[in-house]
């Protein structure tokens, strides 16, 4: 019993730690309408970008400050320079560039920083917390609640006015456009917003398992979430991650001695696959979106 316990609340937390992943999606699509499969490479690029401030000898906030500046910034040049081009384009083409600046910065990043993995301190004990005879994993737990302070921030950030606008323009460009609301400005402030989500994940998982190239793999578990909890709810991110989380800490930790391993990126795409049959717009997300 104490070994599902284990399984099951360092699977939860972990999945929380998806949830802060999938976030930076999320918040793109649901204020600018727009499906962002860059967001691995942003969560490592983030990362990349706190470990060069903290090896400057800056302390750990302040480099997630400034790194968080330096990822909004880089939100907005990729808005300007490339997204600005696609608006009212068919919705292919924009996933296919959000791939291409995958792709790029995955090689980029690691080619001008190096590939080989980098440790990144945040202060976090190694130690666990013991609950009885369960063991918790301490960096866990903290990544678990800076994902709830972010998911919380982010649902108050929508209940705004900002938000509301931004939420409209996702709804529809044209419409937008004819109204005076500016879409070129609310896709640039969606991809600043994500790139600074993107900060708190990259710090988290780099602390949790380094800083390399990897980083970028977290994309996949990521786009789990978003399809099982709803592409446009940040609440389903939420109860996305715990799902994914929990399901793919507490099968591989049963069943992992009996296929040889790797059975958590079955159970990831059983997930992707499972949803999509069934319930193709998610937990929470509306039955209008149109997935490609």
């Amino acid at each position: 019993m104490a070994y599902f316990l284990e399984l099951l609340l360092n699977g939860a937390l972990t999945g929380l730690m998806y949830s802060l992943v999938a976030l930076g999606f999320v918040l793109i699509y649901k204020s600018a309408g727009v499906p962002n499969l860059a967001q691995g490479a942003l969560v490592m690029t983030a990362a990349y970008v706190v470990w060069i401030f903290t090896s400057y000898g800056l302390p750990l906030w302040l480099a997630v400050l400034l790194g968080a500046a330096a990822m909004f910034a880089l939100g907005l040049l990729v808005e300007r320079f490339l997204l600005r081009r696609m608006v009212g384009q068919p919705v292919i083409m924009v996933v296919m560039l959000t791939l291409g600046i995958e792709i790029l910065l995955r090689g980029l990043v690691p080619g001008i920083l190096g590939a080989a993995p980098k440790s990144l301190n945040a202060g976090i004990s190694l130690s666990p917390v013991i609950i009885g005879d369960v063991f918790l994993n301490r960096a866990y737990i903290v990544g678990g609640v800076v994902a709830l302070l972010l998911i919380g921030a982010s649902l108050l950030f929508f209940r705004t006015r900002l938000g509301t606008k931004m939420r409209a323009v996702s709804d529809d460009h044209l419409a937008s456009w004819a109204v005076g609301l500016s879409v070129e400005r609310a896709i640039g402030l969606s991809w600043g917003i994500a790139g600074i989500a993107a900060v708190g994940a990259g710090t988290l998982w780099g602390a949790v398992q380094g800083v390399d190239w990897t980083l970028s793999a977290l994309l996949f578990p990521a786009i789990a979430v978003v399809i099982l909890g709803g592409v446009d709810s940040i609440v389903g991110v939420l109860l996305g991650g715990l799902l994914v989380g929990i399901l793919g800490s507490v099968v591989p930790g049963y069943l992992d001695s009996y296929a040889g391993g790797s059975t958590r990126d079955v159970v990831t795409s059983l997930i992707i696959l499972l949803t999509i049959m069934i319930r193709p717009y998610g937990i929470f997300g509306r039955e209008d979106i149109e997935r490609i």
